[in-house]
């Protein structure tokens, strides 16, 4: 960001991201490459979310735990696919002590190892099922093409690891997971996303299925939103996770795995802020109103201080999470500083507004100023915040849909991914050979094969092969 400057999207989208989490002091890179500082108001971010989001694992039965940051490296050999997808991001210990270790020691990348080693130790009958558990921690990924949020060689996150007796019900619950998300994406971050299977290709290592839920940035990419996995009993039988069923047997368990990540404020950024900053939905905001006294001498600062205090108090008292800004600067570097921030509510109060017993309410997202009496101000403000999360979210998707394309010709789909790309529903043959052909040509990858859409005929889009149904494919982050 030059002379404290944001670069506008239009001229570089890249920079404008970059720009804004400067701006708006969400974090700084560390001192090793890839990894990442979270400063205070980007911590207060991810504070939010998992607060919200461990609410709502908490009502279907998760509970908390945490399992170790290192495991040996045999740990990971036990499941063949899983460690050949995540060989080439494994960060691993080799020495410590001052002696060389006997087994070189893995940072987690993450915990499907570790979490069932203690499973198979914990799981003996049919009684302790299901196991529902989820740890909020650090994960390591040696990352070679790293982004502040987007991807980092170290980065925050939730991993949920259950286990079941019944494929049916670990399914069940990959489902219900994925809902989860879902509703919180859309009713916290205001962000619309489309929940669906991955391909073959596309699912993680050692998974049978993953449900995603993929997300539209301003750019027309496609952003992850968090997954769900159906882990069958591959992993059972590496670490013996076996338990007595109800009619004498032993059976090995079902289970599963699912996350979210820092991930998820990057794409707050990329899907709602503008060029003069960030601007975030009010339900996910650490701060929702800051309140801006305006005074000319002492006479004045004295009585506006007194009215910003009693405001400010009205507000807390209302669980509006709200600061005074009373320091002694000039109007304008305060409100351009709160700007950037992406503080949902401005409300600036002066000499003028205490005679007409109102104040003046700025919407950050929208620039709207108006003019609200003092009465039962807080109850306005609430119902504001509740009207900008409405239609912050509207916008999104309104964006959104004037992206997405129903295309069933090459050509078209060519000239899209050529241009300034979306999302495009197109038919696929199921060929993961095809697939591949279609990324390196347009270097667009199939995102989700939605839930919610009807079965279709049609050709795919490349081969001209049988298809049922259409999937989403999209440039992605």
């Amino acid at each position: 960001m030059k002379d404290n400057k944001i670069t506008t999207r239009a001229e570089d989208y890249s920079q404008w991201y970059l720009d804004v989490i400067e701006a708006a002091d969400l974090a700084d890179y560390g001192p090793v490459k890839g990894t990442m500082v979270i400063k205070p108001t980007g911590y207060a971010i991810w504070e939010n979310i998992q607060k919200n989001l461990d609410k709502m694992f908490k009502k279907v039965g998760v509970q908390n735990a945490y399992f170790p940051l290192f495991f040996p490296e045999s740990f990971l050999k036990r499941e063949a696919e899983h460690v050949e997808g995540f060989a080439p991001e494994v960060a691993m210990v080799t020495h410590a002590g001052g002696k060389k270790l006997e087994e070189p020691l893995v940072l987690r990348p993450t915990s499907e190892t570790v979490i069932y080693n203690s499973y198979s130790k914990w799981i003996q009958s049919y009684r302790d099922l299901p196991l529902l558990i989820n740890q909020w921690a650090n994960v390591v990924r040696w990352e070679m093409r790293t982004r502040l949020f987007l991807r980092t060689s170290e980065f925050l996150w939730q991993e949920g690891h259950t286990a079941h007796a019944t494929r049916e019900d670990a399914e069940n619950f990959q489902k219900k997971i994925s809902d989860i998300y879902k509703s919180f994406a859309e009713d916290y971050l205001a962000v619309p996303v489309i929940a669906g299977r991955k391909s073959e290709s596309e699912k993680f290592a050692g998974a049978q299925k993953t449900y995603t839920m993929e997300a539209m940035m301003q750019d027309g990419k496609a952003l992850q939103y968090g997954t769900t996995h159906l882990l069958d009993q591959k992993f059972s039988e590496s670490f013996d996770m076996k338990f007595l069923d109800q009619d004498g047997s032993e059976k090995y368990v079902w289970s599963t795995s699912w996350g979210v990540s820092t991930r998820l404020i990057g794409g707050i950024i990329m899907a709602h802020s503008d060029d003069k900053g960030l601007v975030l939905p009010p339900k996910i905001a650490p701060l929702q109103v800051v309140i801006v006294p305006l005074w000319n001498n002492d006479e004045e600062k004295t009585a506006v201080l007194a009215e910003a205090n009693r405001i400010f108090d009205e507000l807390c008292g209302a669980d509006i999470s709200v600061k005074l800004d009373d320091r002694d600067l000039r109007p304008g570097p305060r409100f351009f500083e709160w700007e950037k921030k992406g503080v949902p509510i401005r409300i600036e109060i002066g000499p003028r507004d205490l005679g007409n017993s109102s104040v003046v309410v700025v919407r950050r997202d929208t620039g709207e100023k108006e003019n609200v009496p003092m009465v039962e101000l807080s109850g306005i403000i609430e119902k504001k915040l509740e009207t900008m999360q409405k239609e912050i979210f509207e916008r999104a998707l309104k964006s959104r849909e004037e992206k997405t394309y129903s295309v069933d010709s090459w050509e078209e789909f060519e000239k899209i991914f050529q241009g300034d790309g979306g999302f495009v529903k197109a038919h696929w043959c199921g060929d993961a050979k095809c697939e591949a052909e279609i990324a390196e040509k347009t270097k667009a990858t199939i995102r989700c094969i939605p839930f919610d859409q009807e079965k279709e005929k049609g050709k795919c889009i490349l081969c001209g092969g049988e298809s049922s149904e259409r999937v989403v494919f999209a440039k992605s982050y």
